[in-house]
């Protein structure tokens, strides 16, 4: 832990004829003076690491480049940055102590693959209502009595700051701002290994994030709604047509309905949670793989394992260009290196083990998010045999018009069938993070009645 992180409390509070252990709750007032000044206003620290490598926390540079505007391509305000240094499977043991599992295994398994580091750039930040929250959460925000939901705190701000376990920094992670709602068109690529082939999966999509709203409202009210996903297939024409609605909640399972036209009818999804497979994703991504991990925490126990120095894709304003043509980006093992911006940055390390009694097709994760914005920037899903099976990695970049960095395209590596899925890419597409803020997102479409409607249009 570092030192801003308080040690487990032993103490256990009588509350409502139950035992309820502190790290419920959030940190103390003491504690909480540390934000804005020794911390981030979002909790990460803000001076350099020892080397200098890892610079300070000026802000984030969030400022568009003169003359951008939004659903314009981005332009790299870093494309003059060259590479530090390279790594690949001759060199990896080197950087091993700034690399996980997952991509020491895809270094040494992939001929070929390797990452180039660039200048580190601490370039995320936020508005100051985003502060503000996090603020008014730092030392109100809780869990739920059962140690896994979220119990209190506002929206529009991460809850737990200065976290005290892998749970609250979970929280984090699933609240962290990305706006309050965004439409997409965006590109899932499944590799095909040999003539590196492939046939697009285009989608249309609307995610609303209720726990978005800057206002500040208290995260348990109304229906309990995490986050909503509405999703239409564009292309290939087998699949044209096919719905999938989605709400995610936060202290019960998600519910799913399902539109095929070739049935024309829309029915609901039986399971649609943990590591059931997503329909027509070939088998290659769990439900709770999206977008890097969706979904209840209750089967897993998560251990704060502390912060370390991670090598990460940052800033990859090039590979997430718009008018860039997916099959010039994706190959048969994986993207064209050279496109993928790699930065070393301190994240969170959280482990993640199936509780007893319970099940999963992976028994542990290892998961890493990044101290500045709490995204989940690496992920390494392990089978039962305790070899890394799946590597995850996103590709964060400031949305000025937000502003606020995020990420909308990840990579999910299958090591034990070779193959790889890259999901919500947006070359060859779109993505409006202002929908839901200037009203072009109507939450009247979230519900199956309305998904009965469009399938019969």
């Amino acid at each position: 832990m570092n030192r801003w992180t308080r040690g487990a409390a032993a103490v256990a509070l009588l509350a409502g004829g139950a035992l309820a252990s502190t790290a419920a709750l959030g940190a103390t007032e003491a504690q909480a003076q540390a934000l804005g000044k020794d911390l981030t206003p979002m909790g990460a620290e803000r001076g350099a690491n020892k080397d200098g490598s890892i610079p300070a926390w000026n802000g984030g540079d969030l400022k568009a480049p003169a003359g951008w505007k939004p659903g314009q391509a981005r332009p790299d305000p870093y494309a003059a940055d060259k590479p530090l240094y390279s790594i690949d499977a001759g060199n990896a043991d080197k950087y091993k102590d700034r690399l996980s599992d997952g991509q020491l295994a895809l270094l040494k398994q992939l001929k070929g693959y390797r990452m180039d580091v660039y200048p580190t750039r601490r370039s995320c930040g936020y508005p100051q209502p985003v502060y503000d929250n996090t603020r008014k959460n730092a030392t109100s925000a809780k869990l739920a009595a059962n140690g896994i939901d979220i119990g209190g705190g506002v929206t529009g701000g991460v809850p737990f700051p200065i976290p005290e376990n892998g749970t609250q920094a979970m929280w984090n992670y699933k609240m962290r701002w990305v706006g309050e709602g965004r439409s997409e068109r965006y590109s899932t690529v499944f590799s095909s290994p040999g003539d590196g082939k492939f046939v697009p999966l285009v989608q249309d999509q609307l995610t609303a994030t209720p726990l978005g709203n800057l206002a500040g409202k208290p995260v348990n009210e109304g229906d309990g709604l995490e986050w909503l996903v509405l999703n239409e297939v564009v292309t290939p024409a087998a699949r044209t047509g096919e719905i999938i609605l989605i709400h995610y909640y936060q202290a019960k399972d998600n519910d799913a309905w399902l539109y095929f036209p070739g049935q024309r009818r829309v029915r609901r999804a039986p399971t649609f949670a943990y590591d059931n497979p997503v329909p027509g994703y070939e088998n290659l991504l769990a439900v709770d793989q999206y977008p890097m991990f969706g979904g209840r925490l209750d089967r897993y126990d998560w251990k704060l394992a502390g912060k370390q120095e991670l090598i990460v894709p940052y800033n990859t304003f090039r590979f997430n260009n718009q008018d860039a043509k997916l099959a010039d980006i994706f190959g048969a093992d994986y993207p064209k290196r050279e496109l993928i911006r790699y930065e070393a940055h301190r994240v969170w390390k959280i482990e993640a083990t199936v509780k007893e009694g319970q099940r999963h097709q992976f028994p542990k994760r290892t998961i890493y998010l990044d101290e500045d914005t709490w995204a989940m920037v690496a992920a390494d899903n392990y089978d039962a045999q305790g070899k890394v099976w799946r590597v995850q990695e996103s590709y964060p970049y400031v949305a000025w018009e937000l502003p606020a960095c995020v990420y909308q395209g990840y990579i999910v590596y299958d090591l034990n069938v070779g193959r790889y899925m890259a999901d919500n890419m947006p070359q060859e597409g779109k993505v409006d993070w202002l929908a839901g803020r200037e009203g072009r997102i109507d939450m009247k479409r979230f519900n199956p009645d309305e998904l009965r409607r469009a399938g019969s249009r």
